[in-house]
């Protein structure tokens, strides 16, 4: 028995020393992998993995920190994490540049105090924007289209200044928008109705609008259940809150104004432009703002102008103007669509629409007496803080209008910008890939945070939204995406986006946002500390996401590793829950995932890791 039990030992000791041996070269051999030019699953790649677990983003989030930044050429160990504190109350409402005491140093002239006039860095707040006291989770759509919390907004002067148009009402402890505006006080469903005798709006082949001075944006909301989304905008001025209103609602807009200022929107992007009683003077400047709406409207797409001057002759007295003064801005409205080869496709009470003309370049090559001045830039979406031109953006150029498929198609079918080869370096070999890429993405997505697409988050934020991928592959009537195109980007795809028949907008984000706080319930951003890396600070970016985040909402931050590692070290001092993740395709793949909540808290509430 001794003898045999001996054996057995012997036997045991060989195949461990082969097993260990063999784990051994296994492992030497996967070190050199990663070293080489092939792998590039590095060392910090393999410590988060290793530290790191699955998780799932639940209401009463906790994450703990998984990664103290010990590995590879990145120490931070010696270093405090700077703990941020929270804004006075006196900025809830902070719009750094829309400020309003900013605002009264510029000129009144054509809007231009209204425009954007970001703080210099050395002014910028460092805190974090509380919520008000009592702040609440906004009413899920459809609900939040009519229905508000007061707490959450919680300005009464527009149920005065507006009462007879029923653009809103007070109730109790919430706000109730009824769905009236100051041209149809009897609903924007019959007005759009009526809107919908001339314009196909049902059959997809509109599906993105732009609304010109917004309100408190009932036209967009009740475009929603036709498939058509807007993008509105209003300027931050005496009628508070019109676009706070508007994103807590659940209803797509930005601050904004016509001004001097190229629209931060691309060319050819809309399939309808609106107006109603915005109160921007169409025919003044030789026509340079209807040159811009000129600009961004798709041919074949419709603008509609609601209000003065049109119908003049019944309305003068009501409107308290002179005749004469209509009916000279009547007429050089008129002028000015015809020189843009604007066909008017009709004219009932005080609604207008014309129709720009597929071919307008032609048509207005036919014009014996035609004043059109071609605009000389070669890039028409080159927009970005750059002044109007009283000029005509030409049509041709930017790809083929006609091969546009109506939406729904239209979301996965190839862009015209793309399959006439007007995009550098994206083929459409290059788009369809992209497309697989992000529904694996977000699929991971829905895995990580089971609220999505539960109708929790309406609002959300693709911070570098590339070719829209992100945005496609959560299309669902419950939500909605803001898809920004960094103005530093390689390649401006924005104009693609929009032929997929989403919605987006120009923006560097050193700067501020053009929205209040607490609009967005969930941000993605994909590579987006990469491309800023060298632009300017993490943290100003950091605290911008945060002023713009609603309490408990959601973070998704897909990038490089090493670079999550230092946005991780900023949040680690916000009132933030967070956790670092590998990639869906394994710990290997540097380019991890940080899901972060923000926490709840309000004026007045100085614990960092407070909660309802």
């Amino acid at each position: 028995m001794a003898n045999k039990s001996l054996g057995d030992n012997r036997t045991r000791t060989s195949v461990s020393i082969f097993i260990v041996a063999g784990l051994c070269c296994f492992f030497y051999l996967l070190g050199s992998w990663q070293r080489s030019d092939v792998g590039k699953g590095d060392s910090i790649a393999m410590e988060v993995t290793e530290s790191g677990e699955n998780c799932n983003i639940l209401p009463n989030l906790n994450f703990e920190t998984r990664h103290g930044g010990q590995a590879g050429s990145i120490d931070d160990s010696g270093t405090e994490v700077k703990k941020f504190k929270p804004c006075r109350p006196r900025y809830t409402d902070h719009t750094p540049c829309q400020d309003q005491k900013r605002a009264m140093h510029f000129p009144r002239e054509n809007m231009i105090y209204r425009e954007r006039h970001c703080p210099p860095p050395e002014k910028k707040l460092h805190c974090l924007i509380p919520a008000p006291k009592g702040y609440v989770t906004p009413f899920p759509w459809p609900k939040s289209r009519d229905y508000v919390p007061y707490t959450n907004a919680p300005y009464k002067s527009l149920t005065v200044e507006k009462a007879i148009q029923n653009w809103i009402q007070y109730e109790g402890n919430v706000f109730r928008f009824p769905g009236g505006g100051t041209q149809f006080p009897q609903g924007a469903d019959k007005y759009i109705d009526q809107l919908a005798s001339v314009i196909p709006i049902q059959n997809g082949t509109v599906r993105t609008a732009l609304d010109t001075g917004c309100g408190v944006a009932s036209w967009g909301a009740y475009l929603w259940k036709r498939n058509v989304i807007a993008m509105s905008f209003a300027p931050r001025d005496s009628h508070e809150a019109q676009v706070q209103f508007a994103l807590e609602r659940g209803v797509p807009a930005v601050i904004g104004v016509l001004g001097t200022v190229k629209m931060p929107y691309p060319s050819r992007a809309f399939d309808m432009a609106h107006c109603s009683r915005c109160l921007i003077p169409w025919g003044a400047a030789d026509g340079i703002l209807m040159m811009e709406v000129d600009r961004v409207l798709r041919p074949g797409g419709y603008w509609v102008l609601s209000g003065p001057p049109i119908n003049w002759k019944t309305n003068y007295k009501a409107w308290q103007r002179p005749m004469e003064d209509l009916q000279e801005e009547q007429r050089k409205i008129e002028e000015i669509a015809k020189l843009l080869c604007w066909e008017k496709k009709s004219e009932k009470g005080e609604t207008a629409i014309w129709q720009k003309r597929m071919d307008a370049d032609s048509g207005r090559s036919t014009q014996e007496d035609s004043e059109a001045t071609l605009c000389k830039s070669t890039d028409p979406d080159d927009v970005w803080y750059n002044k109007m031109e009283a000029c005509i953006t030409p049509s041709k150029g930017n790809g083929d209008d006609e091969g546009l498929k109506p939406f729904p198609e239209r979301l996965f079918a190839v862009p015209p910008r793309i399959a006439n080869g007007l995009v550098s370096g994206v083929s459409v070999e290059a788009y369809l890939e992209d497309n697989k890429k992000w529904k694996k993405h977000v699929s991971a997505y829905k895995k990580i945070n089971k609220l999505i697409d539960t109708g929790r988050y309406r609002n959300i934020m693709d911070m570098n939204s590339g070719l829209g991928g992100f945005a496609a592959a959560l299309q669902s009537p419950k939500l909605w995406v803001m898809n920004v195109m960094p103005t530093i980007a390689e390649k401006n795809t924005l104009g693609v986006i929009y032929e997929r028949g989403l919605i987006g907008i120009y923006h560097d984000w050193c700067e501020a946002f053009s929205t209040y706080p607490r609009t967005y319930d969930l941000i993605h951003a994909h590579g987006l500390f990469s491309l800023y890396k060298d632009k300017c600070d993490f943290e100003d970016i950091l605290l911008e996401m945060d002023r713009i985040l609603r309490p408990e909402g959601a973070v998704i931050l897909r990038d490089d590793v090493d670079v999550l590692i230092k946005v991780k070290k900023i949040i680690g001092g916000m009132r933030w829950d967070f956790k670092l993740i590998d990639h869906e395709d394994g710990p290997l793949v540097p380019e991890k995932i940080l899901v972060a909540v923000k926490q709840y808290w309000t004026v007045g509430d100085n614990n960092s890791t407070s909660t309802r």
